[in-house]
């Protein structure tokens, strides 16, 4: 009887894998679509005004999405927000994941050329290695630490989103993922400043400071810009570098996606399912379409806004979904994966830089 009930437990963390358990322990079996609209409207409200701010005071926009988001958590209290927040939290996520696939082709990756890429993978790894060791440090964790150290590497924001659907709220919360996103943004916001910066002061030429913008700035618009900022050539570099690691999402995805199932204690019984989610598949696919064929301009931008609209969305209504009160239980040290992920992925991409 023990045994049964050990397995009946274990199970449902098996099909939590990809995250689909999140806002509800137990949802409505059916939902009409009056059930999202009031979810839906007020995270599509905040993200316009999160735009709109934005815009006109050049800010980053998932930051502003984030403080919006988190101002307006208490309306996350009502039930009636929960089915589109949900929606926009969970299928917006995925969707803007499949589109960001138009972004990336083979060519602009063989365009990098193998050492750098070899240098990518190499830093996307041993920045994920020393988050997830250092957790012990500072009494973390270690899926936060995973987290924080996966979306540092990877691109930011989305690819804290994309993680956390793997990890599911059951290991990080609300609170904490909502943490990690304020700062890998803020991080990144800083980084945007003060890294093209700290190129020009050690003497970096536009390929290297290209590389190392790209290589450690973790949202792609901030990566970027900062390369931009610099030079136009660096810019290009920056911009290569920076879908390059974009495209190491997936393969980073399958390998925290085993992480998981190997620490997890599934019992023997049962088959813990890890053939990759729809939207990574979809991800891979797109990826595949736009290198085999040339895709129209107006179809590539409109898949680039549709992604950058639906992950602000998905940013917005995951904030709204945070307890804040529970950021009040978080101390210091819960910055701390943040600060290591950021100060390993600047170093080691200089390091690399200088090698170039």
């Amino acid at each position: 009887m023990r045994t049964r009930d050990i397995s009946e437990q274990a199970w449902p963390m098996a099909a939590d894998l990809y995250g689909e358990m999140q806002l509800e322990a137990q949802p409505p079996a059916r939902r009409r679509l009056r059930d999202y609209l009031p979810g839906a409207l007020v995270t599509a409200i905040a993200a316009l005004a999160a735009a709109w701010l934005a815009d006109h005071y050049a800010v980053p926009l998932v930051l502003m999405g984030l403080l919006i988001g988190l101002a307006l958590s208490f309306l996350s209290q009502d039930a009636r927000t929960h089915a589109g927040l949900d929606l926009m939290s969970q299928t917006a996520l995925r969707v803007g994941i499949v589109l960001l696939g138009a972004r990336i082709t083979a060519e602009q990756l063989a365009n990098l050329g193998p050492l750098p890429f070899a240098l990518l993978v190499g830093i996307m790894l041993a920045v994920i290695l020393v988050t997830v060791a250092s957790a012990r440090l500072f009494a973390q964790d270690s899926h936060a630490a995973l987290l924080a150290g996966g979306a540092t590497a990877i691109c930011g924001a989305s690819a804290a989103l994309a993680l956390w659907s793997l990890i599911g709220d059951r290991r990080v919360d609300q609170a904490r993922f909502t943490l990690t996103l304020v700062g890998i943004t803020v991080a990144s916001a800083l980084a945007m400043t003060l890294y093209p910066v700290l190129a020009a002061q050690l003497g970096l030429d536009d390929r290297q400071a290209g590389f190392l913008i790209g290589a450690s700035i973790h949202d792609v618009a901030q990566a970027i810009g900062g390369g931009f900022s610099y030079s136009a050539e660096a810019g290009e570099v920056a911009t290569i570098v920076k879908l390059a690691r974009v495209a190491l999402l997936a393969p980073m995805l399958m390998l925290v996606a085993l992480w998981i199932a190997r620490q997890g204690g599934a019992a023997p019984t049962r088959r813990i399912p890890l053939r990759l989610p729809w939207f990574i598949l979809g991800f891979l696919a797109l990826v595949a379409v736009n290198s085999l064929v040339a895709l129209p301009q107006p179809v590539r931008a409109g898949a680039t806004t549709g992604a950058q609209a639906l992950l602000l969305l998905a940013i917005v209504a995951t904030a709204m979904k945070a307890r804040l009160y529970l950021l009040l239980d978080q101390g210091w040290r819960s910055f701390a994966p943040i600060v290591v992920a950021t100060l390993t992925s600047f170093l080691l991409a200089l390091a690399a830089a200088l090698t170039l």
